[in-house]
């Protein structure tokens, strides 16, 4: 009989119990449980160093990534709420050091560090991140020059973004005072820590947001500004949410942060960076009495020039009197001819006047009375033939005779000939002493006014 706890047992079909067996089957729900609970229990709080690699954000918010080294690689998971309050934004390629526990995910058979806190690897690794964002800014066009607007000369509201309790806004003000009072509107923000950036980004777009004429003034010129610090301190100036809202705001913006030597992204986006508070608040108005100066130096500058151009003015025109003629050198020869021709005048009207007398002499002998009656006598013989012939022709000469003449009845064409009576049919004979209208009649081959010839129809 075989031994049931020999490795050479034979396989069997169906699993059933077998004698020695102190132990019943696991499923594999209850072997992930117990994994899991022991991970958990054993890895409660660990810290683990790696590089990020495949960081994803889920739509949910969570967020995904994988911590690897030179020789191996861990899963790690960040719930919605640990994510959104992260100090950086995570990148892969960016050594960090995260803090959490370890957990297994039944659904994979795998394990996983559920990250609580996650850390920068040191300032170099800090820096690396710093450059990726500056690169991928950059190529965004975000820092180019041609970008910049030149700041107000002399704005009338100076918008602050920084803390309201620190030296530096007590710094700008008196500054301010001092150079040139001016309208400030301070809208207070956290300038380091956790939900700075996004503070600071949301003062830049609010004071964008800003109407003209609205109740608020809206700023002429925007100052962010904070004090120095080491670089944990000056990040929320780093982050990307704030270097775009400087990059899109609309008003001319001065970035003031940390000492000289200290240099953010901040100070690439801005259309000038100061390289203090102080220096913010030098560059943003002039001094007063300076501008004063410079006013009165102007005037009486416009007024050397024009008491200049008048006195040029005066030596042109006095230049000038000297090589124009004088009135007299000018109007002599004009005067002169007028002269001329007046006394020439008078000799001519005298001639004028002798000749049209003798003409008038002439003609006046030639008009003698006999002449005059001859010429009058001939010309009324002549008229009183031409009245006797005109009597003789005149066309109602005739009618005395006893003759009479046709017209068409209505005052129409003289009728001439039988024919044109006949198509008249109704006409005029005009008599010495008046006239009678007849109508025409067709007897007999041949025409005649009326019943008989000699006493036509009247109408």
């Amino acid at each position: 009989m075989p031994d049931p706890f020999s490795d050479d047992a034979p396989a069997r079909l169906v699993a059933e119990e077998r004698a020695g067996d102190n132990s019943a089957a696991f499923t594999v729900s209850e072997v992930s449980q117990r994994l899991k609970r022991m991970v958990e229990t054993n890895f409660a709080h660990v810290r683990v160093r790696g590089e990020i690699s495949g960081w994803k954000r889920a739509a949910s918010g969570h967020a995904y990534l994988a911590l690897k080294d030179a020789d191996a690689v861990i899963d790690g998971v960040i719930w919605r709420g640990v994510a959104g309050a992260l100090p950086f934004a995570p990148q892969d390629g960016i050594e960090v050091i995260a803090t959490g526990k370890l957990t297994t995910y039944p659904g994979r058979s795998k394990y996983q560090i559920v990250i609580e806190r996650m850390e920068l690897a040191g300032e170099g690794q800090l820096m690396a991140l710093l450059e990726k964002l500056k690169a991928k800014l950059a190529a965004e066009g975000l820092f180019d020059p041609a970008r910049k607007r030149p700041l107000p000369y002399m704005p009338r509201v100076i918008g602050v973004v920084t803390s309201p309790t620190g030296a530096v806004i007590r710094d700008i003000l008196h500054r301010l005072a001092d150079r040139c009072p001016s309208h400030v509107i301070v809208w207070p923000v956290l300038v380091q820590g956790d939900g700075a950036a996004a503070q600071i980004a949301g003062a830049i777009r609010g004071f964008d947001a800003l109407a003209h004429g609205g109740p608020v003034p809206r700023p002429d010129l925007l100052i962010v500004a904070r004090g120095g610090g080491s670089i944990e301190d000056l990040w929320a100036f780093n982050e990307e949410a704030v270097v775009r809202a400087i990059a899109d705001c609309r008003i001319p913006t001065i970035s003031a942060v940390g000492h000289e030597t200290d240099t953010s992204l901040s100070d690439f986006a801005a259309d000038l960076r100061a390289p203090t508070p102080t220096a913010a608040a030098e560059i943003a108005v002039p001094v007063l009495a300076e501008v004063a100066n410079n006013v009165a130096t102007l005037g009486l500058r416009a007024e050397r020039c024009a008491r200049r151009y008048h006195e040029r003015a005066g030596e042109r025109l006095a230049a000038l009197e000297r090589v124009i003629p004088r009135r007299d050198a000018l109007l002599g020869p004009q005067r002169q001819k007028l002269d001329d021709l007046a006394g020439r005048l008078g000799l001519a009207l005298e001639r004028r006047a002798v000749a049209a007398r003798t003409q008038l002499d002439r003609a006046g002998a030639a008009l003698r009375p006999a002449m005059l009656t001859h010429r009058l006598e001939a010309a009324r013989q002549r008229l009183d033939g031409a009245s006797r012939l005109l009597d003789a022709a005149h066309p109602n000469r005739p009618l005395e005779k006893g003759y009479a003449w046709v017209q068409a009845r209505g005052g129409g064409r003289v009728i001439a000939t039988a024919a044109a009576a006949r198509a008249a049919q109704a006409v005029t004979l005009h008599f010495r002493d008046g006239m009678v209208d007849v109508r025409v009649e067709r007897t007999g081959g041949r025409s005649y006014a009326g019943d008989k010839p000699e006493q036509p129809s009247l109408l």
